[in-house]
Formats: C-alpha cells, structure tokens, sequence
C-alpha cells in the first residue's frame, strides 16, 4: 500500500498541467507588500530627486550691478546690495543679499562676503578702526579679509569683480569665492 501512495504523489508532482496553489492569505500578503514598495517608491523618488537636484543643477553665475563707477570713492568700503543669483520665484525680499565693496583704485574694486566664516553672522565694516567686526563672537578681520583675531576658520569669502560701461558689477552665484 506504501507502494502505491508513493506512485501517486510521484505521479501528481510530475503532472505539468497541475500547479501549486497558495492561500488567500499568501496572496494579500503578497498584494500588500506589492502595493507597500510601490506607494513607497511614489513617496520616496521625489524625496531623493529633491535631495539628489542641487548635486545635479549648477547654480547660474550672473553679474549683477551695484552702482555707477562715480558712486564710489577710492579707498571707501560700503554696503551694497544685490539679487542673489538663483532666487526662488517665491522668495521676495529675501532674494537679497549683500556684499562689502571697496574702491581701491580708478578701474579696480575688491568684493568682500557679508557674512563671517564662523557661523554666518553678518560682519560689520568698521571705518574708524579700518576692521570688519563680526558681532555674533566677536570675529575680526583685517581690511584685505584676512582673520585678525576670534574664532573665524578661513578669510572673509570675496567676490568677483568687473566694471562694464561705467558700471561696477558682481558675479553672483550659490556662494562667493572662498
């Protein structure tokens, strides 16, 4: 009688016409975990796109225009401001930024970061004492953006600096030269 069994569940695993069949609950499982990597994926492509984008896209270099040759004095240093480079179409007012200019001859300007190294706190031109002063933790650097004291890692970055049909000009982008 063993024999026989043995035929039979030989014979049945050989039949190609009969296939296994699974269970309602293998297939909603199945269904779920299915439907569960493709909602994930849904959310998460654009999660990563949105991460991976800025490694992707150069930020536009533009030069921007901060005023007339004239309106600048050699060996002055003033605050000017400027449209950031690659504003949000939603960013409004905050799409401006600044940058330090100094006049240090007839044709020749030099472009100072507003912003210290240290934390990004914005420095302070101090013509009396010829320093920029940064207030947040008392970062000073020299006229030329060198560190002169306090916690800065690195000089004041600059940008760079042409002038074009009696305009000064600041090639702007996601960050000054370092």
């Amino acid at each position: 009688m063993n024999n026989a069994n043995d035929n039979t569940s030989a014979a049945t695993q050989n039949d190609p016409l009969e296939q296994p069949t699974i269970s309602r609950r293998q297939f909603l499982a199945g269904l779920s975990l299915a439907l569960g990597a493709v909602t994930a994926a849904m959310a998460g492509i654009p999660i990563v796109g949105f991460m991976i984008s800025p490694l992707l896209q150069k930020t536009p270099q533009t030069w921007r225009s901060v005023g007339a040759v004239n309106d600048f004095k050699v060996g002055q240093t003033v605050a000017v401001s400027f449209v950031d480079a690659s504003p949000l179409p939603w960013a409004g007012v905050t799409a401006k930024t600044a940058a330090w200019l100094r006049r240090d001859s007839e044709q020749q300007f030099t472009a100072f970061a507003i912003n210290c190294t240290h934390l990004g706190c914005p420095v302070r031109w101090l013509q009396e004492a010829n320093l920029f002063m940064c207030p947040c933790h008392g970062g000073v650097y020299y006229n030329d953006g060198t560190v002169a004291a306090g916690p800065p890692p690195e000089p004041l970055a600059h940008y760079e600096v042409r002038v074009r049909e009696g305009q000064v000009e600041i090639r702007t982008g996601s960050m000054p030269i370092g």
